[in-house]
């Protein structure tokens, strides 16, 4: 059996610049099938592709519901990076993707015009890397990042460190 064209080129009558291999239902990833071999994309792989490419996009803040927000940054006092998967959730099919996104976004920004930024940066990512059709790109924009929040933060981070005692040298 060939390789399958994009859906949407064959419908518009164009022709398609990147031919994409059958998929096959693996567990618990994707299985691109080739007349060479089969590739497997496990669904953190979409899910880390979908995180990065929308961090990409100015106005995004961060990724993730108040409480993985709040789990993540106890994570980065102990030295532990943020995950890039925070805020993305993937359902990968055969041929198809479904990404979820949790989005802190910054203040002054229009919500729509960014939701339509991520949407393509996300959408173009997976597909030319993965192979697979985004069906969609859900977006909930969970919180409004203000520019007054850096600094409190700021602040209180220079009045712990001027209260902390001096280390004793022995």
């Amino acid at each position: 059996m060939p390789d399958t064209m994009s859906n949407r080129a064959t419908e518009t009558g164009q022709a398609a610049t990147v031919p994409r291999a059958r998929t096959h239902e693996g567990s618990p990833g994707t299985v691109l099938v080739t007349e060479r071999g089969t590739t497997r994309i496990e669904d953190v792989v979409v899910a880390k592709i979908a995180g990065l490419a929308a961090r990409e996009v100015s106005g995004v803040h961060a990724m993730g519901g108040g409480a993985a927000r709040a789990f993540g940054s106890m994570r980065g006092m102990v030295g532990v990076e943020e995950s890039v998967t925070q805020g993305v959730s993937v359902e990968v099919g055969e041929r198809q993707a479904a990404v979820d996104l949790d989005l802190v976004m910054e203040y002054g920004m229009a919500i729509p015009e960014l939701a339509g930024a991520v949407r393509k940066i996300v959408i173009n990512a997976v597909e030319r890397m993965c192979g697979l059709e985004v069906t969609e790109v859900n977006i909930r924009v969970d919180d409004v990042h203000l520019p007054e929040e850096d600094r409190d933060r700021e602040s209180d981070r220079s009045r712990r460190q001027d209260t902390e005692p001096e280390p004793r040298v022995q």
